[in-house]
């Protein structure tokens, strides 16, 4: 595929993801919740998770952010609805290494679905925080990472 068909395509999902997000609700029902905001974009996220027998049985987002943010955030509900949560805690920090432009193998990138595709945020250091957000809130909601400032920086 040609690099103009390749930009075109990462903007065709990051768009429709940013326009029509995934599960962008409340979760009146979830287990755990978190908000963290990227300070140098504006960007606010509150994940939601209901977990269920060691599963991610639901993941939703709410908040406000740049059309990154409010794609990757759709794109993680994505990947990690039904999840056992030992594979979503993987899953983000595979996400993590593709947008810090390390390689992971295919499989995994297979498994986060749309979200690989910001893998090329690698070459935009400024974008990543806006891509990672939602995931760490994820993350610490799955109880994989402690984040004890209200700030991501």
């Amino acid at each position: 595929m040609s690099l103009n068909k390749l930009n075109q395509l990462y903007r065709a999902v990051v768009l429709d993801h940013a326009s029509h997000p995934h599960h962008k609700n409340d979760l009146a029902d979830a287990t755990q919740s978190i908000e963290l905001h990227n300070i140098s974009c504006g960007d606010d996220i509150r994940v939601f998770v209901k977990i269920t027998t060691n599963k991610v049985e639901k993941i939703s987002f709410t908040g406000n952010g740049c059309t990154i943010s409010q794609a990757s955030a759709s794109m993680m509900t994505d990947a990690l609805t039904g999840v056992p949560i030992t594979k979503a805690l993987e899953e983000c920090d595979a996400f993590f290494q593709l947008t810090m432009g390390q390689t992971v193998p295919t499989t995994t990138q297979n498994d986060l679905g749309d979200a690989a595709i910001l893998g090329s945020l690698a070459a935009f250091p400024a974008r990543i925080k806006c891509a990672t957000l939602a995931w760490h809130a994820a993350k610490t909601a799955l109880g994989g990472e402690e984040n004890e400032y209200n700030n991501f920086e």
